[in-house]
């Protein structure tokens, strides 16, 4: 089979030279916090659609581009989830979790009450789709999602937007509500928006393991 190659015109040429650009776009993610307290300042949907295209640029098995990014504004869709998304965290923090894992979150504050999920202007809910709209098979599928989701974030903070990555679980609930089909999966739920004046993180939250840690060259 021939493969059809095209030219590579527009790739991307940073002004600075390499390890400057790195650095420089080190230094924006390195900001990124997983935000808990929102405004309720409006976002633009412009905004959010030029968020999706950046996810939708992620590298997938076979290029099949398993995703779908439901983004929620409608108060009342996202009081629904709200209410989805506490009735499983109850059942989390009260029956599914173990003490191991309650103690590592106890220095994140964390608990069954998710007041982001009405305050946050926009919900991205991203689905892993289990095959392709026409029935056809998909590779890699968490990979690929995962990727997306990964780009999603990196463009929400260069935006200067705060984010979140939500996982109730479990999460089928997010599929009901938002009356989505069978071969959808929730993979995870972004509130994305400005963070609240005098907005607080955690201050585990800030500590990263050194370097040397997590890279091994050889």
């Amino acid at each position: 089979m021939d493969v059809h190659y095209v030219p590579y015109p527009d790739r991307y040429e940073p002004a600075l030279p390499a390890e400057a650009a790195a650095a420089a776009f080190h230094d924006v993610v390195r900001r990124r916090r997983s935000v808990r307290e929102f405004s309720d300042r409006p976002v633009s949907r412009a905004t959010i659609e030029w968020l999706v295209r950046a996810a939708h640029s992620a590298p997938s098995g076979a290029n099949k581009q398993p995703w779908r990014f439901v983004c929620v504004q409608d108060p009342a869709v996202k009081a629904r989830i709200r209410a989805g998304a506490e009735a499983e965290e109850r059942e989390f923090y009260d029956r599914r979790a173990n003490a191991e894992w309650l103690q590592d979150l106890e220095p994140l504050g964390t608990d069954a009450n998710k007041a982001f999920l009405t305050t946050a202007p926009w919900l991205i809910v991203v689905f892993q789709l289990t095959h392709g709209d026409d029935g056809g098979q998909v590779y890699y599928l968490k990979e690929s999602v995962g990727l997306a989701c990964g780009l999603l974030l990196a463009a929400a903070q260069f935006a200067g937007l705060a984010t979140l990555t939500h996982t109730p679980s479990p999460m089928a609930f997010l599929g009901e509500i938002l009356g989505r089909p069978k071969h959808e999966r929730p993979f995870l739920l972004i509130p994305v928006g400005w963070p609240a004046d005098g907005c607080r993180v955690p201050a585990r939250a800030l500590e990263r393991r050194p370097l040397d840690q997590v890279m091994v060259v050889v």
